[in-house]
């Protein structure tokens, strides 16, 4: 099946790759879309694993107000070098992500700092819940780990699906980013405000 440049087009907009890749992709899924986009999901990791360690000192702060000014979001986005930090597609990565954050106010920005205290908590309710079951007990450390799962994509913005496109997390639409502008790529932190929240 020959590759046409609908497809080319579409696969672009799905994964934001070149359109060379996209083009190699869909030869070798015989012009599958969905097959196409976990291939190039693949080649990203791999390009974003190469540059994870990489510094990551420039950057930018942008941020979102939602229509009638009720919720507003700051988000620290850095790069490594002020050009990228400066291209439209930077720039939209750090948009997406502060509407993403008004939109499903995460606490946390990955699970590896989300506090002990939390963590023990969430499993000992679903340990408890597991246990209720009368599952065995192999079957219970699998619930309780599956059940841990759903309460890190829920809390962590990295974790959480992505409101225009969930088949990807914030984690993904972030090392699509360090695939396609050659740079590694990092959410710093982020604050989401909303009006008459934690009033006294």
């Amino acid at each position: 099946m020959s590759v046409n440049a609908s497809q080319v087009k579409e696969l672009r907009e799905k994964t934001g790759a070149g359109v060379m890749e996209c083009r190699k992709a869909l030869e070798e899924t015989n012009c599958n879309i969905e097959e196409a986009v976990k291939v190039l999901q693949k080649q990203g990791l791999k390009k974003a694993a190469k540059k994870s360690e990489r510094t990551t000192s420039e950057g930018r702060i942008g941020n979102y107000v939602h229509f009638g000014g009720k919720i507003g979001v700051i988000v620290e986005v850095n790069c490594e070098t002020d050009f990228v930090a400066k291209t439209p597609d930077f720039e939209g990565l750090i948009k997406d992500v502060a509407m993403h954050v008004a939109a499903l106010n995460p606490k946390y920005l990955s699970r590896d700092v989300v506090p002990p205290g939390i963590v023990n908590e969430e499993r000992n309710t679903c340990l408890a819940e597991a246990k209720a079951s009368g599952k065995p007990d192999n079957i219970i450390e699998k619930i309780v780990d599956g059940k841990m799962d759903k309460f890190y994509k829920a809390v962590c913005l990295l974790e959480q699906p992505f409101i225009k496109e969930e088949s990807f997390s914030i984690q993904d639409i972030v090392t699509q980013a360090i695939a396609k502008l050659g740079e590694n790529i990092k959410i710093a932190r982020f604050a989401r405000f909303e009006v008459g929240e934690n009033k006294e």
